[in-house]
C-alpha cells in the first residue's frame, strides 16, 4: 500500500509536466548573402513541422494573423524594397469564409538591404500564427539577429 502512495504523486508530477509543454511547430533560422560593398539580401527561412502550416505576409484582413517581419532601423543598413516571399498555396477557407495564402514545410523570406558601413547587424521581430486541421497556435514574437559581413 505504501508503494501505491508512493506512486501516485510521482505519477501526477509527471503527467502534469508532459502536459504543460508548449507546441512549437515552426523553427526559424536565418542567412544573409552579400552581394557587393553596398547590397546584401538577408535570408529568414521558417521551417515548419508536417500537417501546420503559417500564414502569407500578404494574408488579408479579416482573417488569419499575417506573417510579419518588422526590420529594426539601424545606421548600418537601410532597407531596399519590399519583403519578398514565394507565391504561397491559396485556398477557400470555410472557418474564415474566404481566400487565406499559406506556406507548408517551409518558407524563406527575402529581404534586400543597402550596407552604409560594408557590414551590419539586421535585427528585428517575427509574428505568425501557426495552424493545422484541428488548432492554432499563437507563439510570442520571435526575435532574430544576422550579422552581413
Amino acid at each position: 500500500m505504501r508503494k501505491i502512495y508512493f506512486l501516485l504523486p510521482l505519477l501526477m508530477i509527471i503527467s502534469s509536466g508532459l502536459y504543460a509543454q508548449i507546441e512549437n511547430p515552426v523553427k526559424w533560422s536565418y542567412a544573409a548573402k552579400k552581394m557587393n560593398q553596398q547590397e546584401a539580401v538577408v535570408f529568414i527561412k521558417a521551417t515548419i513541422d508536417e500537417n501546420w502550416h503559417i500564414y502569407s505576409i500578404n494574408q488579408k484582413p479579416g482573417g488569419p494573423l499575417k506573417t510579419s517581419l518588422v526590420f529594426i532601423p539601424s545606421t548600418g543598413y537601410q532597407l531596399e524594397g519590399k519583403l519578398r516571399e514565394p507565391t504561397p498555396h491559396t485556398v477557400h477557407d470555410e472557418v474564415f469564409d474566404m481566400e487565406v495564402s499559406y506556406f507548408e514545410k517551409s518558407v524563406v523570406f527575402q529581404q534586400k538591404v543597402k550596407l552604409n558601413t560594408g557590414q551590419a547587424v539586421v535585427k528585428g521581430k517575427i509574428k505568425y500564427m501557426v495552424c493545422n486541421e484541428e488548432k492554432c497556435v499563437t507563439p510570442d514574437d520571435v526575435d532574430f539577429s544576422i550579422p552581413v559581413k
